[in-house]
């Protein structure tokens, strides 16, 4: 393979997460044991140090019709309302009406927040059925792929362009970024919001690597991408959605000052050395740690016959399922609340989802996959908790 950047091959393995299910693929029931599997190896560039997949799962077959809706928890609607709110405040235009282009919008819930105060929105979204949401919505949503080519039928510039949990999944990277180039204006904002890969290796937060996520970036070796289209990071700060999203926003190259608090960034960077190929051996070796440790627990829990559920059922507890061997044997069902994926199954682990609205029977644990949000899912089961009710938390995130 060649650097998914800088197209160099001098890549080596670094952590092995075995062969797994395309991850967004939730099965009905007469597609169990007909899914297929894919290697998922993250692999780290010698040259530019940025740390990716070696293999690519078609955008075609991910993202034309997933079942993700960034709507479902108020935690992700808070933080994209924050984020408009802050971006209003920080950039006061002389312009009566800004405008905002949404890459990857989803059903719009992003930009539900800006429309709100006025702004000119507009969304492009993969899915054809998510689409149809964020239209009957409210909110203008084309049904593309984005890359250059969309780029120039648009014809206009954006004074903001948004990229919220995409700019990782691109198998058009390149082309991406030159569209965006294309169409942010002369003093526009380029936001990109991406998982740190610092904090998701502190973290040990592995199940966020799978098949949609191509690429892992850190603030360094984002910037190395931004070069080549005359693009720059001018300011940037960590977020704790997710675990650890890091907010960026970009330029043209010399448009704007950079932030001390940017400089900060890449100072720890640097002093952590998070973009040394020893970070991420270092991080293998403690997943196999973190795997003995979790299927320890939950064997345990069916030594002594309790129960355990699955509390949400987010794409990314599949890698975590999958890596750790995790069944119906040991987890019962997986408890959601999107009703996208109803009656429908986890790929590779076969455990069956059940709204949680619609479960009547409480169980002695829940093994928390949706561990992202500690906050609200320990907030809204209270009374749970007091009557002795466990919640485990495979993975616990902490600041970085």
């Amino acid at each position: 393979m060649e650097c998914r950047i800088c197209s160099s091959k001098n890549l080596d393995l670094v952590v092995n997460l075995g062969r797994q299910p395309w991850c967004n693929n939730f099965l009905k029931k007469f597609q169990l044991g007909k899914e297929k599997f894919y290697p998922l190896k993250l692999m780290y560039c010698n040259n530019c140090s940025l740390a990716q997949l070696s293999y690519t799962v078609k955008k075609e077959i991910m993202f034309s019709d997933h079942t993700y809706l960034s709507g479902i928890t108020k935690t992700l609607s808070n933080h994209f309302k924050y984020i408009c709110n802050n971006i209003n405040k920080k950039f006061n235009y002389d312009k009566s009406k800004k405008s905002i282009l949404d890459l990857g919008s989803n059903d719009g819930t992003f930009l539900k927040h800006f429309k709100k105060i006025g702004w000119e929105i507009l969304g492009i979204e993969s899915s054809k059925r998510i689409s149809i949401i964020a239209n009957k919505n409210g909110i203008k949503t084309i049904n593309k792929f984005f890359n250059y080519e969309l780029a120039l039928s648009l014809k206009k510039k954006f004074d903001f362009i948004n990229a919220s949990g995409v700019f990782f999944h691109l198998e058009e990277l390149h082309s991406f970024t030159r569209g965006v180039k294309y169409l942010l204006a002369n003093d526009g904002v380029f936001i990109v919001q991406f998982l740190y890969m610092k904090s998701i290796v502190n973290n040990l937060a592995f199940d966020q690597i799978y098949h949609e996520h191509l690429l892992y970036y850190n603030l360094s070796t984002l910037q190395k991408l931004l070069d080549m289209y005359d693009l720059e990071i001018f300011d940037c700060y960590l977020t704790s959605v997710h675990g650890g999203q890091m907010i960026t926003y970009i330029s043209h190259r010399g448009t704007k000052n950079k932030t001390k608090r940017f400089f900060s960034y890449l100072k720890k960077e640097k002093n952590s050395k998070c973009n040394s190929k020893s970070f991420y051996l270092d991080f293998a070796k403690n997943l196999i740690k973190l795997k003995e440790k979790n299927v320890k627990f939950l064997k345990n829990c069916k030594k002594n016959h309790k129960t355990v559920f699955g509390m949400g059922a987010p794409v990314k507890g599949n890698t975590l399922l999958n890596y750790f061997n995790i069944n119906k044997n040991l987890i019962q069902k997986l408890l959601e609340k999107n009703q996208l994926r109803k009656n429908l199954y986890a790929p590779g682990s076969h455990i069956p989802i059940v709204m949680e609205n619609e479960e009547k029977n409480i169980p002695d644990v829940y093994y928390v996959l949706a561990w992202n949000f500690k906050k609200e899912i320990l907030k809204n089961n209270k009374k749970l908790i007091n009557r002795g009710v466990k919640f485990f938390f495979p993975i616990n995130p902490k600041n970085n």
